[in-house]
């Protein structure tokens, strides 16, 4: 997740396939975001971008969405191809070549720009080789930053293309931040929607021990922050981000925090949460009666409209990165 600092806006596209279709994955599907709201989706097998927000549906004979839906054939080209000189560069591809039966491995890229409330920008493109960091982009020094030693060949054969490299800094650096004022004009009013989360706390008891899980329900934008109070004192920094925040389906997510706890201490604890559509923050307690919640806030404000669902996609790709004990979404580091 990318968490966004005040008054910052956040255009991000995330690039995800297969070599192979036992997964049940495309060999490219795309997905654009502006913040946490997902507006487009595109796959290899239409080759058609589709508008996935209701602010930009009326925008598909623009020549903004014109640019968008060549941008994106124009990226299904290329990640075809960098999967391709990836696999070759680790020899996974030499297998299928031969006609045996091969392993599938999948390729993932996030790439987008941040634009801040004093107009400077960030920007960020990124590879993830069957789960794995895999290259970097930095445009600072017009290089790859390469995150294990198997992406180093196809780092040298990369920064080899000197007009890729120009194209690439360009685009993070001048395309990206005008597309993103561009959308945020479209969409103002709709990106600046709050849904403030609904809260509840359960306990869980097993045979490893007594816990309590704050939970954070249908809430938006996504940037939130969670902790554990105890007698009123928050706990050890580690907790207070939450362990996950995922999305729903409908333009909402959803976090939780779990605390192990001694059993008799239960109320003892509090979760606090705090979220841009709360005017203040909420509190939740675990209630040993019959319910055992006890729920605090209302989801209130304008409603978000159905959405494209992405979580199937992000279940099938930690299912397959399970043998390699890379469960949930990688994170790549920043360039130093």
């Amino acid at each position: 997740l990318l968490w966004l600092s005040p008054g910052s806006h956040l255009l991000r596209y995330l690039f995800m396939g297969a070599s192979e279709p036992d997964l049940g994955l495309p060999l490219f599907e795309a997905l654009g975001y502006v913040d946490d709201q997902l507006f487009v989706s595109y796959d290899h097998e239409s080759r058609r971008a589709e508008p996935r927000a209701p602010w930009i549906l009326g925008q598909t004979s623009s020549q903004l969405w014109l640019q968008l839906s060549q941008s994106l054939k124009g990226w299904d080209h290329m990640f075809i191809v960098d999967f391709w000189t990836i696999m070759d560069n680790y020899n996974h591809s030499k297998v299928r070549k031969l006609g045996v039966l091969a392993d599938s491995h999948t390729l993932q890229v996030i790439l987008g720009c941040e634009v801040h409330e004093d107009n400077s920008t960030r920007g960020f493109w990124k590879y993830g080789y069957d789960g794995q960091d895999h290259l970097e982009f930095c445009p600072e020094t017009l290089d790859w930053r390469a995150a294990e030693p198997g992406a180093r060949a196809t780092k040298v054969e990369w920064e080899g293309h000197k007009l890729r490299t120009k194209q690439s800094k360009d685009y993070l650096e001048r395309d990206c931040p005008e597309q993103l004022k561009q959308f945020l004009e479209l969409g103002r009013g709709a990106l600046e929607q709050q849904v403030p989360p609904l809260v509840k706390v359960t306990r869980h008891v097993a045979s490893s021990g007594t816990s309590l899980q704050c939970q954070a329900l249908n809430f938006f934008p996504q940037n939130i922050t969670m902790r554990w109070l105890k007698d009123s004192q928050p706990l050890d920094a580690k907790v207070v981000q939450p362990e996950d925040v995922l999305p729903n389906g409908d333009g909402t997510y959803r976090g939780w925090v779990t605390l192990a706890v001694t059993p008799g201490e239960e109320q003892r604890f509090t979760c606090l949460v705090e979220h841009p559509g709360l005017d203040q923050p909420l509190t939740a307690t675990w209630d040993p009666s019959p319910a055992r919640t006890v729920i605090i806030g209302v989801v209130s404000g304008i409603a978000i409209c159905v959405i494209f669902s992405v979580g199937i996609v992000f279940r099938i790709l930690r299912k397959k990165q399970a043998s390699r004990e890379t469960m949930g979404d990688y994170v790549l580091a920043e360039c130093e």
